[in-house]
């Protein structure tokens, strides 16, 4: 028998099977991260390579594909395994549709809230930054959103980079007494006090439940320190226990982290600082359906991360008596658009703070016959085409990109739109330059960037994944010691020369010898000059010594 999977009667069915999760004990917290504005639903492709090194080898969140899918159970070829995986991703998205969107999360909310009354909803950041409205309206859009969706408490990272004043801004003018803003580890000149509230105290069913934020840690080294002069970022494992301690000597039964560290810096912090309850992540959009409990000799720490794009909404509610915690039940809830219907309310948000932008938005720059993602350790195949037209448009030998997480995925046989460019580069500090390196340089670069990202100490992981490289191709030794990761480097096959200079392109990576256009004109003029372009296929590197790594979807040597 063939079941038709776009029935009335099978929608419903399925998103009954998905969404009707029973109330549980007596607090409820509702968790979305990561959203990097996208208000409407979209595609989003798992990564195939997500490595883990050392201690972290085959642990969460360091799976992929088939070993992801068996760690948790997960049938192939299920809803689950197209929310959760890369597998059979165009397949998979034609057959249960687009996630995410702000109108359907909001349906989603409203659902939960409907036997969850008192649950608070927490933002865990890099929600006013990722699209072309966001930038333009220096994240006004997501703001309204946010207020739409009844968000009660956030901290922050990509937020920072329209501004110390805008965001300030924002808090006094339309988040006061609205969203509490939280981060503990943010300090103002010289240490002083915190720049923001460090935590906020909330009661349910007369429950005292503390939320302690914790903002990126690295926001000056990842995105610039300009953007935030005199605030100091750090973890701050120190403050952050005196933090834990405080909250509980005032009465909280429940202390939950809002964290922006990245899950791998969050399971070091939690085996480290004792009497958080549970901590809620992002940063590393690693969407874990079952969260890894981390104990230590303060008891036990719950550690989850809630995905990214508006593409999941995490429900944890926790059962407490006696002032403390004594069970809990977690769902990680992906936003399947075609099992939830639009919320009027937040449709119409969109609708507003959208039309003055639509005409420019929907502009077709190109034609697309290739699946276009970003997410990964190395080279996608969005980034792919923003290194060609880098190379293309600035006679370059070389292209950089930077590694980021964000970015939505674009299907074969759909056009690239203006929106659609913007997605993956709309950021404060677009501009494209050209400037020398030398051989050895380059080497440097790949390595400090590499380092961010396999060094066996969590902690000193500071921002993305690993550059993305147009015109030179290198083998990456992922365990090896730092400074020692990279090596056969080659432009045009030929081997790289320490002291030989080389012509390098980019944009949002590093200092510039001077400013060009942003790089979405670049992009732009590359796709309407070369039409006839041939699919982007990714440069990624010879990875070495991660045979049988179940952070790598693929056999590799």
């Amino acid at each position: 028998m063939t079941i038709d999977f776009t029935s009335s009667a099978a929608l419903r069915q399925a998103s009954d099977q998905l969404y009707e999760i029973p109330a549980f004990g007596n607090v409820s917290l509702l968790h979305f991260t990561d959203s990097h504005a996208q208000l409407l639903p979209l595609y989003y492709r798992e990564p195939s390579i997500n490595l883990g090194v050392g201690p972290a080898e085959g642990q969460v969140p360091h799976l992929v594909g088939d070993a992801l899918l068996k760690k948790f159970g997960i049938r192939p070829g299920s809803r689950e395994a197209y929310a959760f995986s890369h597998l059979g991703f165009c397949e998979a998205a034609a057959l249960y549709g687009k996630v995410g969107g702000f109108a359907h999360l909001a349906t989603l909310v409203k659902r939960l809230r409907a036997t969850r009354p008192d649950a608070l909803l927490l933002d865990g950041g890099d929600t006013w930054q990722g699209s072309a409205t966001a930038l333009w309206t220096a994240g006004q859009d997501m703001v309204e959103a946010a207020l739409t969706l009844g968000v009660d408490i956030m901290t922050g990272h990509w937020e920072f980079t329209h501004g110390a004043e805008r965001v300030l801004e924002v808090l006094r003018r339309d988040f006061r007494d609205k969203v509490a803003f939280i981060a503990q580890n943010v300090a103002g000149e010289a240490g002083e006090a915190t720049v923001f509230p460090p935590y906020a105290i909330r009661e349910q069913r007369g429950i005292p439940v503390a939320i302690i934020g914790q903002a990126f840690p690295y926001t000056p080294e990842a995105n610039g320190a300009h953007f935030t002069p005199g605030w100091q970022f750090g973890i701050d494992e120190a403050g952050l226990q005196t933090r834990v301690d405080e909250v509980r000597s005032r009465g909280a039964q429940v202390v939950v982290l809002l964290s922006h560290n990245g899950m791998d810096i969050d399971l070091k912090l939690a085996s480290r600082v004792t009497g958080i309850d549970v901590i809620l992540g992002g940063h590393t959009h690693d969407a874990v359906p079952v969260p890894p409990v981390v104990r230590h000799a303060g008891g036990a720490t719950i550690v989850t991360n809630a995905g990214s794009h508006g593409k999941f909404l995490a429900a944890i509610d926790f059962d407490v008596r006696h002032g403390r915690v004594i069970d809990y039940r977690y769902h990680l809830l992906p936003v399947f658009s075609n099992l939830l219907h639009a919320d009027p309310a937040m449709q119409a948000t969109i609708t507003r703070v959208r039309a003055p932008y639509a005409e420019r938005l929907s502009e077709r720059l190109a034609d697309n016959d290739a699946l276009l993602y970003r997410r990964g350790n190395f080279n996608g195949s969005w980034d792919q085409l923003i290194v060609d037209a880098l190379m293309h448009v600035k006679d370059a030998e070389i292209a950089f990109s930077p590694g980021f997480r964000w970015g939505t995925s674009l299907l074969p046989g759909q056009a690239i739109t203006r929106e659609n460019l913007m997605g993956q580069t709309a950021i404060t500090y677009p501009d494209t330059s050209v400037v020398d390196m030398t051989g050895r340089e380059i080497k440097q670069q790949l390595e400090k960037l590499c380092d961010k990202i396999f060094n066996p100490d969590p902690y000193q992981h500071q921002g993305g994944d690993m550059v993305r490289t147009g015109g030179l191709t290198y083998a990456c030794t992922p365990a090896a010691a730092q400074g020692a990761r990279i090596s056969d480097m080659r432009v045009n096959g030929r081997p790289i020369e320490a002291d030989k200079t080389y012509k390098v392109a980019r944009w949002g990576v590093g200092s510039a010898q001077g400013r060009g256009e942003p790089v979405w004109d670049v992009v732009e003029q590359y796709l309407k000059n070369v039409p006839a372009r041939s699919a982007p296929v990714p440069n990624v590197p010879c990875l070495i010594g991660v045979a049988g790594n179940p952070g790598l979807a693929d056999a590799m040597p």
